[in-house]
């Protein structure tokens, strides 16, 4: 299909649903699905349409220079014209990339110590604060579901709901394998350790994301253990689900309520059950979670923070950043917009855009 074809067709069909939802025989469901497609669609129309307004203008300002009374008019025009030509055009070959439907989503971030012992716990606690940070500045509502301390102060396991416009699209490069170097403050040597921490983010999921039938499901109850205050051995208010055709498995025992408990374990598996669907339907991701977050070996890593150095560096990009203190700040955009880009040229590649 042809370039302007292709534009052609997405502007009718975008006047095509305007005029459907304006006649008012259209309601429930079919109406809802319309307005999601008018909503995807209409920042695409915006596009093509400021787009084809600069090349109209460009075409009547072309044809203006044989005038000798309006050639220097025309010419300031053509000049402003193919100045902004560059950029529309660019924006509207973004706009006309396949849309991730998750990246309108709040998400679900989990970080947990791999490799490394206590001082990986120690960095999984810092890492989780930066992403507070992160959510902070942009905005955004971060709310703790699960955070187990272990003996140092460190973090074994943290659990958090991001809730905004756009969080998946912004955090979803964060999952993998974040690998540490410096100084543990109990090496009396002075010698640097290695150390990972995995972090996962998962777009948060609806229920009608996700069909999930209570005959799947085994829950047990148990005594949380750990911090929490007197109730800790004396109620059964931790929550184990196990979804048996999967085999995922949900921990909660930050409340106090079982009730509570459950329904924050139910939705981090729901969201980790939708992020498999969406694994099998899209192949150039990871095929299940295990692979989004790696093992945790030293050897796999997205980026390395070096505090010695005081270098960050993301090796999916080659992007080396001499601002270590910023990023475990919570200043994170620099790094995500570089990922962001990448991914935005290959898909243009791809597309043939």
């Amino acid at each position: 299909m042809a370039f302007d074809d292709r534009l052609e067709r997405i502007v009718a069909r975008s006047e095509e649903i305007q005029a459907l939802m304006a006649s008012g025989d259209i309601a429930g469901e079919e109406f809802t699905a319309l307005s999601r497609e008018y909503a995807e669609l209409e920042p695409v129309v915006t596009s093509i349409r400021a787009w084809q307004e600069a090349e109209k203008a460009r075409k009547g300002a072309l044809s203006l220079l044989e005038d000798p009374e309006m050639r220097e008019l025309a010419q300031a025009e053509l000049d402003e014209v193919n100045a902004s030509l560059p950029r529309l055009q660019h924006d509207l070959r973004l706009a006309l990339l396949p849309r991730d439907a998750a990246d309108e989503r709040s998400a679900i971030l989990e970080v947990r110590p791999a490799a490394g012992g206590d001082e990986a716990g120690l960095f999984a606690a810092e890492l989780f604060d930066a992403y507070r940070r992160f959510a902070e500045q942009n905005g955004w509502r971060f709310e703790v579901m699960e955070y187990a301390e272990n003996e140092v102060a460190g973090l074994k396991e943290g659990m958090a709901t991001i809730s905004g416009r756009s969080v998946f699209a912004r955090l979803k490069y964060e999952s993998g394998v974040h690998r540490v170097q410096r100084v543990p403050a109990t090496e009396s040597q002075g010698r640097i350790h290695t150390s990972t921490v995995t972090v996962a983010v998962l777009p948060e999921a609806e229920e009608v994301d996700v069909t999930i039938n209570d005959d799947d499901l085994r829950i047990d109850v148990y005594r949380a253990s750990g911090a929490g205050g007197q109730h800790v051995n004396k109620t059964e208010s931790a929550v184990r689900i196990t979804h048996l055709p999967t085999g995922v498995v949900v921990a909660m025992q930050e409340e106090k309520s079982q009730h509570k408990n459950r329904a924050k374990a139910m939705k981090i598996l729901r969201a980790r059950l939708y992020e498999r669907q969406r694994s099998a339907a899209h192949e150039s991701r990871a095929a299940d979670r295990k692979s989004q977050v790696g093992t945790g070996d030293r050897s796999e890593r997205i980026r390395t923070y070096n505090f010695p150095q005081g270098r960050v560096t993301d090796h999916r990009i080659n992007l080396t950043l001499y601002k270590i203190d910023r990023v475990m700040a919570g200043e994170f955009d620099e790094i995500i917009d570089a990922l962001t880009q990448e991914e935005q040229t290959a898909l243009l590649a791809a597309e043939g855009l």
